[in-house]
């Protein structure tokens, strides 16, 4: 009896390693997949510099020095006129009206935050994948369009991981080029739901690889991981054209 109880013994702890040592694979190879891409994209030159562009009728611009970042937006409001510049930093956020500072509740300083942060998040993927919050998992191997992708689930703890911190996202990067062509994610926020995002017009700018997106959703129930194989089949419907216009790539002001 004791011979067979130190043999199951032994299948457990062998079991128990072997679980363990693929799910340190994957996450060894979802981690190589992004810092490949990473580097596909030119990631490296957004550690310290500045990015400009046009989306829509806002500008965009996004500084970053080693961690420490300032991201702005301005535009005219329509409505009435005025000339409204937002600022993101590490330590808030900020607005101004025809350069007049506005007070504002928390709620307002919350949304116009993450609207700002959002913008600045998706023109500069996947430079974000390697924050300390981002938790990746290896999900195989994925044919999208006839050519060959690796798809990466990535979720975020809720220490560090923002506002957004439960949101979801999956990305497939190109097994050759090492690109992020596609992006699945669901939100929370504004009553939840889910995006697919295609990479078109792909474009180096300052050693930065940028690109513009097709835009996606379904009202139909797909786990997101599979939403390339509802693409394939014609189950999306486009919701929008997302277009960075008038790109720039600079080195930080001296100071």
């Amino acid at each position: 009896m004791k011979l067979v109880k130190h043999t199951c013994n032994c299948l457990i702890v062998a079991l128990f390693l072997l679980v363990m040592g693929c799910s340190e694979t994957e996450d060894t190879k979802a981690q190589e997949v992004v810092d490949a891409a990473l580097a596909a994209h030119g990631g490296s030159q957004l550690d310290e510099g500045v990015v400009s562009f046009k989306l829509r009728d806002k500008r965009y611009r996004a500084l970053r020095d080693k961690g420490a970042y300032l991201y702005s937006r301005t535009f005219t409001n329509d409505s009435t006129g005025e000339f409204v510049h937002d600022v993101l930093r590490n330590s808030g956020f900020e607005r101004t009206v025809d350069n007049e500072p506005v007070s504002l509740s928390a709620e307002k300083e919350k949304a116009y935050a993450a609207s700002v942060n959002s913008v600045i998040y998706f023109a500069l993927l996947p430079y974000f994948l390697n924050d300390p919050a981002v938790q990746k998992e290896y999900l195989g191997e994925a044919t999208v369009k006839g050519e060959p992708y690796h798809k990466v689930r990535v979720t975020f703890a809720k220490e560090g991981g923002g506002e957004d911190y439960e949101d979801e996202y999956v990305y497939w990067f190109h097994q050759q080029r090492h690109t992020m062509d596609y992006l699945a994610y669901s939100f929370v926020e504004d009553g939840g739901g889910t995006r697919f995002r295609e990479a078109v017009n792909p474009r180096e700018v300052g050693g930065v690889r940028f690109q513009d997106y097709v835009n996606y959703t379904t009202k139909e129930d797909f786990p997101l991981q599979n939403y390339d194989r509802a693409f394939e089949a014609g189950k999306l419907e486009k919701v929008s054209d997302i277009v960075l216009e008038e790109v720039k790539v600079g080195e930080l002001p001296q100071m």
